[in-house]
């Protein structure tokens, strides 16, 4: 892939995030211009579009993490209603592949990425340990069960704080 190619492909799958997170109907936006010039077929474009949510998912919980790290489940429940407010299309093309794979590849792949999601909603809880998967899947499903229950539709949450800087917490220490 050259670099000129790394960016257009970029450039599409924020264009394709965009269109999914404002149609909201959980429908791949195969419509959107150089789609398919760019993936191979829908399958790679849902392989992406889990990527993204994914990546977006890990980085919820680490924040989620810091600012919450006294109830473990609650703080990934929580990452997890944040990526989907911030994703709300993209979570509802992977529900709906999910739940309707258009061919048996499809649902290889959408099992596989449930599993591995779940399994690490119930790690990062502290709910399971690595390398138990089929557990850590059923416990990270509940996870996940609870954190769809906690809100209905996405619903803006407030940030944490930043935490202080190395600097600002020596100087608290000096000043004290």
């Amino acid at each position: 892939m050259t670099w000129k190619t790394f960016h257009s492909r970029g450039d599409i799958l924020r264009s394709v995030v965009a269109t999914a997170n404002t149609r909201r109907d959980g429908l791949l936006p195969t419509d959107v211009d150089g789609v398919r010039e760019t993936f191979a077929d829908d399958l790679d474009l849902l392989a992406t579009l889990q990527l993204k949510w994914h990546t977006r998912l890990a980085g919820h919980i680490e924040r989620q993490l810091v600012a919450q790290p006294l109830d473990l489940p609650l703080a990934v429940a929580t990452a997890w209603c944040e990526a989907r407010e911030e994703l709300p299309g993209v979570r509802l093309v992977l529900d709906h592949y999910r739940a309707e794979p258009v061919d048996d590849a499809m649902a290889r792949a959408m099992t596989i990425a449930t599993r591995k999601e779940r399994a690490l909603l119930a790690v990062m809880a502290g709910q399971a340990s690595v390398g138990r998967e089929a557990e850590a899947a059923a416990v990270g499903a509940r996870i996940e069960e609870r954190a769809r229950a906690m809100r209905e539709l996405a619903v803006v949450t407030e940030a944490p704080a930043p935490a202080p800087s190395f600097l600002e917490r020596l100087r608290s220490v000096l000043a004290a």
